[in-house]
């Protein structure tokens, strides 16, 4: 890494940057060590600039969206965290949605509830940005991103904006095109939505909210579900029967009420919540034989 890495960030006046953050902060696990560098470019041309800046020092990075499905493992990011925040376009015309990447998951969806638009309602509960669900292809309720997106705009390895449609993106369950090609940066979506009855989405959002509540431990700062579910099983389902409901490392919990659920209950470290991980995977397997594959990111 260069000498003053701070100073050479903010000389290029390409936005905001801050300077050992704590990852506590920016991750809805609110756990993680202390990130060198976080930037928040102003637009693409920024972006453009600081990842050419990035790429030629050879300075590890990576996009941050939410921070809702990200595990920081070590007392430090070394490297520099790139924020989307003001990626924040909204353009509606009839049914489709062109948004920026850096725009709340959550917000969307009830701003599109809100006159009518309905295909978002899955989101609702989603605490993620536009570009982070499209990486994870994020879904719930037998939906996801992959139903609604038309085409993305994004930056590509090269530092070129590019056009990519819903074919190219290759979504399948949690997983897209963008995470099989990380180098490839989502700037903004078009989503296609359907037309409906505000009341009637609304109450549909409100019904499942009260349902997320009944059934999921929101009190405590999560990721959401850990695992994808087997085929023809749950995920939660496997985690109880193996005994690790309530189940700790350090600070990290398994949730009492939804094993695929791990809470940070007790000033977890992202360590903690790796290593519990980790166990989970190696008693199912063990047991079931079943291989667990993890929802979230592990970030070293």
């Amino acid at each position: 890494m260069i000498l003053d890495l701070i100073k050479e960030l903010n000389e290029l006046k390409i936005g905001d940057v801050y300077e050992d953050q704590d990852l506590r902060n920016y991750t809805t696990y609110k756990a993680g060590g202390v990130a060198k560098a976080i930037v928040s470019p102003d637009n693409t041309e920024g972006l453009i600039k600081l990842l050419s800046f990035l790429k030629k020092h050879k300075i590890k990075h990576k996009v941050l969206g939410n921070g809702s499905n990200l595990i920081f493992v070590g007392k430090e990011y070394n490297g520099v965290l790139i924020k989307l925040d003001n990626f924040q376009k909204l353009e509606i015309d009839d049914n489709f949605v062109t948004v920026g990447a850096g725009y709340p998951l959550v917000k969307l969806a009830l701003r599109t509830a809100r006159i009518g638009l309905t295909g978002l309602e899955f989101a609702a509960g989603i605490p993620g940005t536009i570009g982070g669900a499209i990486f994870m292809n994020a879904g719930a309720y037998k939906s996801d991103m992959g139903y609604i997106v038309s085409t993305i705009k994004v930056l590509t390895p090269k530092l070129e904006v590019e056009t990519l449609t819903n074919s190219d993106l290759d979504f399948h369950y949690r997983s897209s095109m963008l995470q099989k090609y990380p180098g490839f940066i989502c700037l903004e979506a078009t989503l296609r939505l359907r037309f409906g009855q505000a009341d009637i989405i609304l109450d549909v959002i409100n019904d499942r909210k009260k349902r997320r509540i009944e059934s999921q431990p929101l009190e405590y700062p999560s990721a959401g579900s850990v695992f994808r579910n087997p085929e023809g099983d749950y995920a939660g389902r496997l985690i109880e029967e193996i005994g690790y409901k309530g189940k700790n490392i350090g600070g990290a919990y398994v949730s009492d009420k939804h094993a695929n659920f791990i809470i940070n209950k007790d000033h977890a470290s992202g360590e903690d919540i790796y290593k519990l991980i980790k166990e989970i995977k190696e008693q199912v397997r063990k047991k079931y034989k079943i291989e667990l594959h993890i929802e979230q990111e592990i970030v070293k």
